[in-house]
């Protein structure tokens, strides 16, 4: 059977906003775009701390050897379970990397406070835990609610929704959780966990930076590449 292929959702904060409304994100939280990643008056806007960061990356060939030498001292994902620190979903629906990169945001560290009660998010969280990594693939392949919300999304943001929208990108999702920095990608081996934070550090401090985005950046950077184009936005409380 073939498998099913999205519409790929823009990294946008009207686009995730509505993603979180339908899917059960409680209306407290909002996202919000990531003008700069070093002036700080440029995400004055931003309420703190940040809860998580999601971010579409352009698929270097630097970043594309950095990955690789970093799975292939991995193996498959093992975790379930709730003593587990995060919920991480391997991705095997084309171009929902969006969508997942959404839950990865919400479900996870203290923006999981906010999902609503007996809500679609609530129902995946919980639903999630228990399975092992390819059982829980295969619970959200054949979510109807996730897929709704999904299709219920394309049309908004900036850009044209077309089926193989910016196919050499990728949506990464950085959340703190455990006192530590995640990486949270679903074409992965699995959760990646990038260093510690202190207490006062959310995913927006100089040191969450170093060592998620820019870290990306540094690889292109080194060897010589002139891609550095991403595109960024934050979760938050509202003010």
């Amino acid at each position: 059977m073939e498998r099913k292929i999205w519409v790929m959702l823009e990294n946008h904060p009207e686009v995730m906003n509505q993603l979180a409304a339908k899917l059960g994100l409680s209306p407290e939280l909002s996202f919000y775009d990531v003008w700069s990643l070093d002036e700080p008056e440029l995400v004055a806007h931003i309420p703190r701390p940040a809860l998580a960061l999601l971010v579409i990356l352009p698929f270097t060939p630097a970043w594309g050897r950095d990955r690789q030498a970093e799975d292939a001292g991995m193996g498959d994902y093992e975790g379930y379970g709730t003593q587990e620190p995060i919920i991480w979903f391997k991705q095997t629906i084309g171009h929902a990397c969006g969508s997942i990169g959404f839950l990865h945001c919400a479900i996870n560290g203290p923006a999981a406070e906010y999902v609503q009660p007996d809500s679609d998010l609530d129902k995946i969280r919980r639903d999630a835990i228990p399975l092992k990594m390819k059982d829980r693939a295969d619970m959200l392949y054949n979510s109807i609610p996730f897929e709704e919300a999904h299709k219920s999304c394309v049309q908004l943001g900036d850009t044209d929704p077309t089926s193989n929208d910016n196919p050499g990108h990728h949506f990464v999702a950085f959340v703190k959780a455990d006192g530590k920095l995640w990486e949270l990608e679903g074409s992965r081996k699995g959760p990646l966990v990038r260093g510690t934070l202190r207490e006062d550090e959310d995913v927006l401090s100089p040191r969450a930076l170093d060592l998620g985005l820019k870290r990306v950046m540094r690889l292109e950077q080194e060897a010589g590449g002139k891609n550095l184009r991403f595109s960024c936005i934050a979760l938050s409380r509202k003010i």
